[in-house]
């Protein structure tokens, strides 16, 4: 039998786990409710998936893991999670113990990236920046084949730069700053903006068939978040100059995006043409899960 990959998404409501054969065909995969604020039953419930995996194929095999966050390089502890019960934690010397092997630890957003760069989307680019917009707004990128972390462990957090260009008002983010780009870009971003502008409380994705239905309020809402996102992936562009950019999270089911964010994006990028691809993931939810198993490629 060929090698065996597992990969877990440990994220803030579910844990999830799916095996990969050598041939990147899916063999299994299981979820559990997260233990919420229970660190030690944490890594006990990836321990246990990891072992009944195993258990059920009758193969061990390499395990990654992708979480809410980042390891410090430094100290190896837990830090900028949003699942907060990991965070000053030695989360992978702990799961190593448990599991007595060495374990690979990624950022949810650096695993949802190279899933879609290894056999996704952008499979076969050299250079890929991988983005989700949902609750949050995070990034990663991958460099032919392989996640870049960067100094600090937080390359591609694009969400905590401020957002380019001038804006009416710069709302607060929870990060201590004002005006970063996932205030505005985020699903709770654009319904706080469509509120503001229209009084009305609506789902990104109704407002999108509101807005092809001719809602003028909607159109305009969208319209204002598709020029954010266009000047926000032109800095990206202009650092980073990849391949493609993939979409993923909620928002990227707003299909309207790939047409119109690169019609706009030109203008702000130092280049008389703009070659980057602006498309949607092709592995959807099990994109995270997925790049976590890659994380032994």
């Amino acid at each position: 039998m060929g090698e065996l990959r597992l990969g877990i998404d440990l994220g803030g409501t579910k844990i999830e786990i799916v095996a990969l054969g050598d041939d990147n065909t899916e063999l299994l995969r299981r979820r559990v409710p997260a233990p919420r604020g229970d660190y030690a039953c944490t890594v006990a419930a990836v321990a246990e998936l990891v072992r009944n995996a195993e258990s059920e194929l009758g193969q061990t095999g390499s395990v990654g893991n992708g979480i809410p966050g980042a390891e410090a390089l430094a100290t190896g502890l837990i830090k900028n999670a949003n699942s907060t019960w990991l965070i000053g934690k030695p989360l992978r010397r702990d799961l190593q113990d448990a599991l007595e092997r060495e374990i690979r630890l990624a950022n949810d957003a650096n695993c949802f990236a190279l899933s879609e760069a290894m056999d996704g989307a952008a499979a076969g680019a050299e250079v890929v920046f991988g983005v989700i917009l949902g609750t949050g707004v995070g990034g990663g990128i991958v460099v032919r084949g392989k996640v870049l972390d960067g100094a600090n462990a937080i390359a591609g957090e694009w969400g905590h730069n401020r957002l380019p260009g001038d804006e009416p008002k710069w709302p607060p983010c929870y990060c201590g700053r004002a005006g970063c780009v996932e205030t505005f870009l985020s699903g709770p971003g654009l319904q706080r903006d469509h509120e503001h502008a229209a009084g009305e409380i609506v789902d990104p994705i109704q407002m999108a068939a509101r807005a092809q239905a001719g809602d003028g309020a909607c159109v305009a809402t969208l319209s204002r978040y598709e020029k954010r996102l266009a000047r926000a992936l032109a800095g990206v562009i202009n650092i980073l100059d990849p391949e493609v950019i993939v979409l993923g999270g909620g928002l990227s089911n707003l299909d309207r995006l790939y047409v119109s964010v690169p019609k706009l994006w030109g203008e702000h990028v130092f280049s008389d043409q703009v070659a980057t691809k602006l498309l949607k993931n092709l592995h959807g939810d099990s994109s995270g899960v997925r790049g976590a198993a890659w994380l032994w490629s």
